[in-house]
């Protein structure tokens, strides 16, 4: 049976969410609860997959990746061996930090974190091209971030 997150997990979550660098002693001094059940809720919520690990979020351009590119990818075929392959391949590029599977224009959507242009310039020649199985690439260089977050308001989707 799934388990049914309730108001406690989603408080749980939300603070976590925030930063999940927090004693379990904080959150539940800030739910109005002792330390053992939120300890407890937390491992279930590991457990059942709801929380799939904790991460630092870095400053990208403080540690010099200043050029963030997404880019449309089209295969040349769609067989389940291409698609395997291709995302076989893309999870060996640490410069890729997502990969989506997406539907409308392109086969994949891909974002890409360098130092810079010539960074990019150099992923797209000795690695993203030299996949035999591209069709099309098109990439969109960003200019600037309105916003980027992790975070998910579990309440608009309960």
């Amino acid at each position: 049976m799934a388990y049914i997150l309730d108001k406690i997990d989603t408080q749980i979550l939300g603070i976590l969410q925030k930063d999940s660098n927090r004693t379990t002693k904080s959150i539940a001094e800030e739910l109005g609860m002792t330390t053992s059940p939120v300890f407890e809720r937390i491992k279930k919520l590991e457990r059942e997959g709801f929380i799939k690990k904790y991460v630092a979020v870095l400053d990208n351009k403080k540690i010099g990746l200043k050029l963030t590119v997404f880019i449309g990818i089209t295969l040349q075929g769609h067989t389940r061996s291409y698609l395997e392959k291709f995302v076989k391949e893309i999870n060996n590029f640490p410069e890729i930090v997502e990969c989506h599977r997406v539907s409308g224009n392109f086969d994949y959507l891909l974002k890409l974190v360098v130092e810079d242009i010539e960074a990019y310039e150099h992923f797209i020649i000795s690695k993203l091209t030299l996949l035999p199985y591209l069709g099309n690439v098109q990439s969109l260089i960003t200019l600037s971030t309105g916003k980027e977050t992790n975070e998910i308001d579990i309440s608009r989707v309960l």
